[in-house]
């Protein structure tokens, strides 16, 4: 992927409106816009965790944030007023599967409507050129084929994540199709496999239980070793959601719904991602088998992403061995006291060297 096409010159300048910003994906991308010169509003809850990446590496600075729910559509509708924004990046939501079995309905008015309020805003507007809405690649109905997904496969998540999700895709498709089918406004989804970094503390999450452990001096339990996700840097998807928006906004052909994932040899057992984790972080830690009889999950799920291929010549920078170190790097440096902005400054700076190549 060419990120130096558009980054830092596309983004200078540009209003950007992000949603979920105080999230673990949200202050990497708050990150990324801000160091490219763009001018940035964040809208989200208060940091879903403690510690967390928002706070750790002052994301706020350089940028308004703002504090609200998604729900509360007179918050969310004065702040993107008061941003006029050019480009919006949708990332707001309840995001973790075992949750949405504890809290369904807040699952759903959180990643339902959610997401047409904020389309709402952005119809209000009639100023936004570019919207780009990030779901997960648990919107298909799965099936546990082998095969990855892809685009043209139907959508119906199992569990009130994934499918609410689902919803959310099919919002913005009615959307995009009765409210922007104009083309002064583009509007597309990204389906984005299971991401990893530094800064990640959310429960019920492999890398985040295994950077726990690490920290306690404890080897990390598993749940189920034998599930297959597609798992890529948090950085993959990042520069793919920022590459879509800009692009589309100079070809509205270009808008669309995109599988965002890694290629076939980094999508791995849940208890071979575990085991690449231990041996970069050393000191004999190891993995125990330890099932919990927990909700559904599904058992195999892989992305194809041959149309974001062909489409934009886009193509992964790091494979997972190189995303789990990068992932041991922070957690280290956050151990030891180190500037965290300035470590994830160097991880962001090394991508795009890498994607350059």
């Amino acid at each position: 992927m060419d990120c130096l096409g558009f980054y830092p010159e596309y983004y200078r300048g540009k209003r950007v409106f992000v949603t979920g910003h105080t999230g673990f994906k949200g202050a990497w991308l708050c990150r990324i816009l801000k160091n490219a010169g763009a001018i940035v509003t964040g809208y989200a809850k208060e940091p879903p965790t403690d510690p967390n990446l928002f706070g750790l590496a002052d994301t706020k600075s350089g940028m308004r944030s703002v504090i609200g729910d998604i729900r509360d559509f007179d918050r969310l509708s004065a702040a993107f007023e008061a941003c006029d924004p050019e480009i919006v990046l949708h990332l707001a939501a309840q995001p973790i599967v075992r949750e949405s079995y504890r809290t369904p309905r807040e699952t759903y008015e959180t990643n339902v409507m959610g997401t047409v309020n904020l389309l709402e805003c952005v119809r209000k507007s009639g100023r936004v050129r570019s919207v780009l809405n990030v779901t997960t690649d648990k919107v298909y109905l799965n099936r546990e084929w082998e095969r990855g997904y892809h685009e043209e496969d139907p959508l119906d998540g199992f569990d009130p994540y994934s499918n609410s999700k689902s919803c959310s895709e099919l919002v913005t498709h009615s959307y995009k199709n009765s409210f922007f089918a104009d083309g002064k406004t583009a509007v597309s989804t990204a389906r984005a496999g299971n991401v990893i970094g530094g800064g990640d503390f959310a429960p019920d999450r492999i890398i985040p239980d295994c950077v726990r452990a690490a920290l306690a001096g404890e080897d990390m339990v598993v749940r189920n070793p034998w599930s297959v996700r597609p798992y890529q840097h948090v950085l993959e998807p990042l520069f793919a959601y920022l590459m879509i928006a800009a692009e589309q906004t100079r070809d509205g052909a270009l808008a669309g719904w995109y599988n965002v994932g890694p290629d076939d040899r980094d999508c791995l057992t849940t208890g071979a991602l575990v085991d690449l984790f231990t041996a970069a972080w050393g000191g004999g830690m190891t993995r125990v088998t330890r099932p919990d009889g927990g909700p559904h999950e599904a058992n195999f799920l892989k992305l194809d992403c041959a149309k974001l291929k062909r489409t934009f010549g886009w193509r992964p920078t790091w494979d997972i061995a190189a995303a789990v170190e990068k992932t041991v790097e922070w957690t280290r440096a956050y151990a030891g006291g180190a500037d965290l902005g300035a470590v994830m400054d160097r991880q962001i700076e090394a991508f795009l060297t890498a994607a350059a190549d």
